[in-house]
């Protein structure tokens, strides 16, 4: 592991709002994690916990997890809720295959999935984030008529992402072709990763959709 990567991974481990496969919280997070009784919402593949600090900050009275397994990534975002006192902000590294290994049934309010990986390979699809290996996994840690967030710059995954919805015990509650045609623009959507910005220079529009179990 390079000299900078494993600064960070150590510095990681020893931050008091970080977690891994070492920790057993599942039913605990509310209790053990945040001592207070607000709503869990996951941000999944996280990378620097950029939306997760954004909704903290909007959110104080709601409890925020960002997921990924990178590290090197989580370590900055990790670092800047230390620095900026977000007692509601955690981070958690695992792959997102094992959610249901670390959040019991209901235990989650809301997820947010922003501008993940379209994996637009065919032997990829189980591994999008909205197949349904994952739907299966979200509808377990979330129970029913609790929101779902997809936030991209894929048309693929979009596409995608509502043709697998589709016929399935879901309701659409927002489908945003631009989200810039939204007037006004909702505060949660106004949060720009670095991801974002770099689709936007080139051009490329930020779709949004919103679904739930029911």
């Amino acid at each position: 592991m390079p000299k900078n990567k494993l600064k960070k991974f150590n510095e990681y481990q020893n931050f008091t709002n970080t977690f891994d496969a070492r920790n057993q919280l599942k039913g605990k997070w509310k209790s053990e994690v945040f001592k207070n009784n607000h709503p869990i919402v996951l941000e999944l593949a996280c990378g620097r916990g950029e939306y997760t600090l954004g909704l903290a900050e909007l959110y104080p009275d709601k409890n925020f997890i960002g997921i990924d397994v990178k590290t090197s990534r989580m370590w900055l975002g990790a670092k800047t809720a230390i620095e900026s006192n977000r007692s509601n902000v955690a981070f958690l590294r695992i792959q997102i295959d094992f959610l249901t290994d670390y959040f019991e049934y209901g235990e989650v309010e809301e997820i947010w999935i922003t501008f993940p990986d379209p994996q637009p390979q065919k032997p990829r699809e189980k591994q999008r984030l909205t197949s349904d290996k994952y739907l299966d996994k979200y509808k377990t840690i979330l129970g029913v008529e609790k929101k779902i967030n997809l936030k991209t710059d894929s048309d693929f995954l979009f596409n995608y992402s509502l043709q697998n919805i589709k016929d399935k015990n879901i309701q659409i509650t927002q489908v945003v072709m631009n989200i810039d045609d939204l007037d006004p623009m909702p505060d949660e959507l106004k949060i720009k990763t670095y991801y974002e910005r770099m689709w936007r220079e080139q051009g490329i529009t930020i779709k949004y959709l919103q679904f739930q179990f029911i």
